[in-house]
């Protein structure tokens, strides 16, 4: 049930801050970065935030997998079967952890039978956090208490009039090749799938735009429940919407906006 569900978010925010605890802890000292292979990194923030989610998501909903970035494949191998399922990034952006820029981000969302539906984003060095129920809406948290409901309406509705937010650290020859024939009003750069799914929803910009392999579930998970409780659409560069019964690795992009933008960009696309 929807409030079944927004009493688990309200849940999760303590424990998503208790992970932001540990990142801050390890951002501010001269930590090691080792390579899981094909230059993707991981430290022991990943790691520890990565456990702790783990062992109180398995409290809070025992049976539930849990999909997790850093947890081995046998841990989680039946969520193609499972009626629901968490995906967990404990460090979206370890890249621009590493780096150093602030665009990264801890995220946990909720699928169930294949499609996302419920979402958290926390952003650790703004304290920003985001949360979104799909058919009851999002709201942004702020450091101090405040929330402000989330809602996409309006807005420019060709890419020629639009703010596009791209990776920083994954933009594809495909992509650059669009953009030269479909340049957008501003073009924006952030790393972090998660804080680009929440730039859009957040009205920070209007389109995120990623062509070939953007990530894993787990990378899209949370952002899609939240931008599609605001009123926005994520899905594919097909229009199709992303399925959370298929395979861990999203291979054909991603496509996110209000919904007058999707239709026209997807109609660029096609």
């Amino acid at each position: 049930m929807v409030n079944e569900k927004i009493q688990l978010l309200s849940a999760l925010i303590p424990l998503a801050q208790r992970a932001r605890q540990i990142i801050l802890e390890v951002y501010a000292t001269e930590f090691c970065v080792d390579d899981k292979g094909g230059n993707d990194p991981v430290t022991i923030a990943d790691r520890r935030v990565n456990a702790l989610l783990c062992e109180e998501l398995a409290k809070i909903t025992p049976g539930v997998p849990i999909v997790a970035e850093e947890s081995a494949e046998e841990e989680y191998a039946d969520y193609i079967s499972a009626s629901a399922a968490f995906f967990v990034d404990p460090l979206d952006g370890t890249r621009e952890f590493v780096a150093r820029n602030g665009e990264f981000a801890v995220m946990i969302g909720l699928a169930e039978e294949g499609r996302a539906v419920a979402g958290l984003i926390l952003a650790p060095t703004s304290g920003l956090l985001w949360t979104g129920v799909v058919g009851q809406g999002a709201e942004e948290h702020a450091p101090d208490g405040s929330r402000r409901p989330l809602r996409l309406h309006g807005g420019p509705s060709s890419l020629a009039e639009a703010r596009l937010v791209v990776s920083r650290s994954r933009r594809s020859p495909e992509l650059q090749a669009f953009l030269a024939r479909n340049p957008p009003g501003e073009l924006q750069i952030l790393g972090s799938a998660g804080l680009k799914g929440a730039a859009v929803a957040r009205g920070q910009s209007d389109l995120y735009l990623q062509f070939g392999g953007a990530g894993s579930l787990w990378d899209a998970c949370a952002p899609d429940a939240i931008v599609r409780a605001a009123g926005g659409l994520y899905t594919h560069l097909d229009g199709a919407s992303i399925n959370y019964r298929g395979a861990l690795e999203i291979e054909d992009g991603v496509l996110v906006a209000a919904p007058g933008l999707h239709a026209s960009t997807l109609g660029l696309l096609r």
